[in-house]
């Protein structure tokens, strides 16, 4: 079951959630559609497995990343470096193909990642806080929600076309836009140092 559904989440995001069928899948796998459908009865239910595996998978690396980061700056750049290697199609929007052709599976994973997301990025921005990173007037509640909305918001292609911008570039844009608004000095050194690294 784990490997039918780290392959299936693996051509979901290269090719995209319309495009892959279960044929293709079942070819793939070297199994025949009749096995795989014993374990999926419709592409929705496989779609959906899919979808919260890789939740489950991407939610758990964030998690040790954020236990084993030496600050909260090292972890929020770990883990934007992480998210990077889990794109592997910049022309290809699987956030936005899950909401146009599994609306309901769309709604509750943005359901789980803005619960996991937040509960995240407070405990981050409170480290950085008592730590001096952070400035100490922040509104966690509020930053954490913004933050939030704001990685939800590049991956819209409204917004941001792919023909105009790289997904792995806005990543990139809008840590710095993030970190640079919360920091302190002490903070921005720290990030600054990051940053002519990742340019050497």
């Amino acid at each position: 079951m784990e490997k039918i559904l780290s392959s299936c989440a693996e051509m979901f995001l290269t090719l995209g959630f319309k495009s892959v069928t279960m044929n293709d899948i079942a070819h793939k796998l070297g199994i025949s559609k009749k096995t795989l459908y014993a374990h999926f009865p419709n592409k929705e239910i496989l779609v959906k497995n899919c979808v919260f595996h890789f939740f489950d998978y991407v939610t758990g690396e964030i998690s040790k990343i954020s236990n084993n980061a030496s600050n909260p700056i090292a972890e929020l750049y770990d883990i934007k470096m992480f998210m990077m290697r889990q794109i592997k199609n910049e022309k290809i929007s699987p956030q936005f193909q899950l909401q146009k052709f599994y609306p309901d599976i769309f709604k509750e994973l943005k359901e789980k990642q803005m619960t996991f997301m937040i509960t995240q990025m407070s405990n981050c921005l409170e480290k950085g806080v008592s730590l001096g990173l952070f400035r100490s007037n922040l509104n966690i509640r509020f930053t954490a929600r913004l933050y939030f909305n704001g990685m939800m918001g590049i991956k819209d292609q409204r917004l941001f076309p792919p023909n105009m911008f790289q997904h792995s570039q806005l990543m990139t844009d809008y840590l710095e836009y993030h970190v640079r608004a919360i920091c302190t000095e002490s903070g921005i050194a720290i990030f600054n140092n990051f940053e002519n690294h990742a340019h050497v």
